[in-house]
């Protein structure tokens, strides 16, 4: 599995070219990152977004790291781990053995006793299930040993207890803070909470008494600044360090700017646009593959993402192990194999519909673009611009019929870009938006998630893509690409190809 994505995987970038003097640069001291969406809350138990992800990430710690280039999970919180076979033979015990001298942010130790707290939170979670499902259990064996004990053999579990949402909390921090804490994190991070200014700004400090190397930098402000026009301004001028996601009409700009530095790398995410299946007529396949044939992907994504990334081929992204890309055969731009689907499909007229996606350009951007395209084939489509948090509730109801979305297979690993997306059990939860599942693709999926054999498992994923492809409960638009902007004297940042970098690698030249 590492070698396979490892020669898909190019990049984890660190910074090592040269530049001038930020002559606005804040202090040295101080560093100052733009990024787009605000978190919802800072509790890894209750909530799985980029946003919060990018804050979890500097304060918190994991029981495991990912190797950026191999997505490969690297011990962290847990120094080292041995998995142990049940009665029947069966991979399902995983002992741990913890890092000892590690402390939170409130002075207390970090024990065993607060990855059982943790654990336990997060296996209780309806916010999380498809990350903590796995486990059935975990035990205490001493204050640095525990035994995590899973329901069925789970080969991307060490990949899991990597992500974000499974970030070791402290009981005591937890248990004081009440309905406060998802504002006031603690964690044993590199980083220390210190304020939040709601709708403008985050600030973090760095954590003196971090059991691992001190960053460089003593102080972040993350701001929070939704116009990408006002965000890149920003950055120009030196009123920040680093601007997150910049946007595909900016990357010129930036590569062009002597004061700049564009960083660019493949990530694990996959734009799409879906289809409620429960609303007709998207119930009909013919009609949902009708769609697939009337949109030019290569002139929307070229449109869109002028040259940031590419079109979508398959279920997950080319950079997740396992993925279909290089297999299946594309919808082909054909408007009358369109118009005959829909012919058949007894829509020799087309219909009405419409169109609903966030705010946020991209999206919006293919929303119109998709508009005029279906016109092409008689489908008249209205479009529904909604504020993200509202955009996400309607669609977890169910309430709406075409829509533009996406999804980063956050773990390097096709069970979690799967699963969430077409599996029968995340329907009426925030992931499978389609609403659609397959028996066979739940068989496979279930087969896949227990199987330790790594060729196996890839197999079985192939075969589930195979018939996710054919059904076409979403059509694949863009595999993603981070676009990073940030002045020409920041060195040390790495990309993660999740979406949310560490910055305790960050300092200036």
């Amino acid at each position: 599995m590492k070698k396979i994505i490892a020669a898909m995987f190019t990049m984890a970038l660190m910074i090592s070219c040269s530049g001038g003097k930020n002559e606005q640069a804040a202090s040295k001291d101080m560093l100052t990152v733009i990024a787009v969406r605000e978190p919802s809350l800072l509790d890894p138990s209750l909530t799985n977004n980029s946003a919060s992800s990018e804050i979890m990430k500097q304060v918190y710690d994991t029981l495991f790291n990912q190797d950026f280039n191999t997505m490969e999970a690297i011990p962290s919180l847990a120094e080292r781990y041995e998995f142990e076979n049940n009665e029947q033979g069966q991979p399902t015990r995983l002992r741990l053995f913890l890092k000892q001298g590690a402390k939170f942010h409130n002075g207390e130790e970090f024990t065993a006793a607060d990855v059982k707290f943790t654990i336990e939170r997060a296996i209780a979670s309806p916010h999380i299930g498809h990350i903590s499902g796995s486990i059935s259990g975990v035990e205490t064996i001493n204050d640095y040993e525990v035994l995590l004990t899973l329901k069925y053999p789970f080969a991307p579990i060490l990949n899991n207890l990597a992500h974000t949402a499974m970030s070791i909390m402290n009981e005591k921090a937890v248990l004081d803070g009440g309905d406060s804490y998802p504002q006031n994190p603690v964690g044993t991070g590199p980083y220390k909470f210190v304020r939040w200014v709601a709708g403008n700004r985050i600030e973090l400090s760095r954590w003196d008494n971090y059991y691992g190397e001190k960053p460089a930098i003593k102080d972040i402000t993350f701001r929070y600044i939704a116009d990408p026009a006002t965000a890149l301004l920003e950055l120009e001028t030196g009123g920040a360090d680093i601007l997150f996601s910049l946007m595909p009409q900016d990357v010129k700009r930036v590569e062009d700017d002597s004061n700049l530095q564009l960083l660019r790398a493949k990530d694990l995410r996959l734009n799409y646009i879906g289809f409620n299946v429960r609303k007709h007529p998207f119930n009909d396949v013919r009609v949902r593959q009708a769609i697939a044939h009337a949109i030019d992907m290569p002139q929307l994504v070229n449109t869109v993402y002028q040259g940031v990334g590419s079109p979508g081929r398959a279920p997950i992204s080319a950079t997740v192990f396992a993925s279909a890309a290089n297999e299946l055969p594309q919808y082909e731009y054909n408007l009358d194999k369109a118009r005959q689907l829909l012919a058949e499909a007894g829509f020799p007229n087309g219909f009405s519909t419409t169109i609903t996606t966030s705010e946020a350009a991209n999206l919006r951007d293919t929303a119109e673009i998709l508009q005029n395209m279906l016109a092409r084939i008689n489908i008249t489509a209205n479009i529904e611009i909604i504020e993200w948090a509202a955009y996400l509730a309607m669609t977890n109801r169910g309430e709406h019929e075409i829509f533009i979305h996406g999804w980063t297979t956050v773990t390097g690993d096709p069970d979690y870009g799967l699963e969430i997306l077409s599996n029968r059990s995340i329907i009426n939860t925030s992931g499978n938006k389609s609403f659609w599942s397959h028996p066979e693709v739940d068989r496979l999926l279930d087969a896949g998630r227990t199987e330790t054999d790594i060729r196996q498992r890839e197999q079985l994923y192939l075969e589930a893509q195979r018939i996710i492809h054919a059904n076409v409960p979403w059509v694949y638009t863009q595999e993603g690409e981070v676009t990073v902007g940030v002045r020409s004297n920041v060195r040390g940042f790495v990309i993660n190809p999740a979406g949310h970098h560490p910055l305790w690698t960050v300092y200036f030249e």
